[in-house]
């Protein structure tokens, strides 16, 4: 303490002004001279020791901060007493809180990294695998035509899965860093339908499938039309997919004072129930679902709705079909 060139100052100057005191006391009368220098010496004992008290105090918390450093977050220095290092000590607990919740979260986000890369890898290497064994059989000179040209169809379409699976990833991950901004523009929901049908419209009639399409021209929301579109028609795969030959898709939508209301439902094999908590997990993959599933289309669906002020909700029955209620909620001011 004694090193602080400030403290050695102030003792300086209380020492000096305590010299001239005991002098100028000492013109008067020797007495006062001795108990101006008595009460001088107690003065500076004081805040001698409330100094170094506090320079104790300042070490024990440099020392508690130097723990939280570590990443040790459980001490508790919390002080209901008035004053500035009791003040200090509280800010300084809020702020280890702070760092504690933020360690948490870094360490789920490292866990979520960790299994979305396993995932990722896992989804990569069947494809990667298979076409790596179509490719040595393509190199036999003796393989028929016929074969040659069944295993470049195969591999063209592994490639398609896989530029897929890539894009939506990197979907996701601009969606998870908020680095994308939706637009908030009026939509009306017959266009956004329209948008969403026209890629399934050829799978649907090779099924012979047939979709109806039931809502007020006026119905709209606010968001933005290409990105609720994608999500859209992430769902209306899934119902093509799951809805047998000759079934059908039905689309309503409505309006109200809260919200915006989209139902898309089909009349397929429906979800089990063990797996309707999960339909959203990406990568997911349910009991019904096909071989070349990857587990990512409803979940990156989800993402784009809940994104834009919007919920999303199924229902299922075994063997009657699938329903999916989303809801775009209208701003409160």
């Amino acid at each position: 303490m004694l090193r602080n060139r400030e403290i050695q100052i102030l003792l300086l100057l209380m020492g000096a002004i305590s010299l001239v005191g005991i002098v100028l006391a000492a013109s008067f009368a020797l007495n006062a001279a001795i108990i101006t220098l008595i009460t001088a010496v107690l003065l500076i004992g004081c805040c001698f020791w409330f100094t170094s008290w506090r320079y104790r105090e300042i070490e024990k918390l440099s020392g508690y901060l130097r723990q939280i450093s570590s990443g040790d977050y459980s001490l508790d220095v919390r002080d209901n007493q008035e004053g500035e290092l009791s003040i200090l000590k509280n800010d300084i607990y809020k702020v280890t809180l702070r760092l504690s919740e933020q360690s948490s979260l870094l360490q789920q986000d490292k866990v979520k990294l960790t299994n979305a890369i396993s995932d990722i890898s896992h989804q990569l290497r069947t494809p990667l695998t298979s076409m790596t064994v179509m490719a040595d059989l393509l190199s036999e000179p003796e393989l028929p035509a016929e074969k040659r040209k069944e295993f470049t169809n195969n591999i063209r379409t592994q490639l398609e899965r896989i530029g897929w699976l890539v894009t939506s990833l990197l979907k996701f991950s601009k969606i998870d860093a908020g680095t994308i901004q939706f637009k908030q523009e009026p939509i009306f929901v017959r266009d956004l339908v329209q948008k969403a049908l026209e890629p399934v419209l050829v799978p649907m009639d090779i099924k012979e499938q047939t979709v109806l399409v039931e809502g007020d021209d006026r119905v709209r929301f606010t968001g933005d039309l290409n990105w609720t579109a994608e999500a859209i028609l992430n769902i209306l795969k899934n119902c093509v997919e799951h809805t047998p030959q000759g079934g059908r898709v039905a689309i309503s939508f409505t309006e109200n004072a809260l919200f915006t209301e989209i139902i898309i439902g089909d009349n397929g094999k429906g979800i089990p129930k063990e797996d309707l908590p999960y339909i959203f997990k990406r990568f997911y993959k349910g009991k019904n679902a096909s071989e070349d599933s990857v587990g990512i289309g409803l979940a990156l669906a989800q993402s784009i709705i809940t994104s834009q002020n919007g919920d999303i909700e199924v229902k299922s029955e075994a063997g009657k079909g699938t329903q999916f209620r989303i809801k775009f909620y209208k701003q409160v001011v």
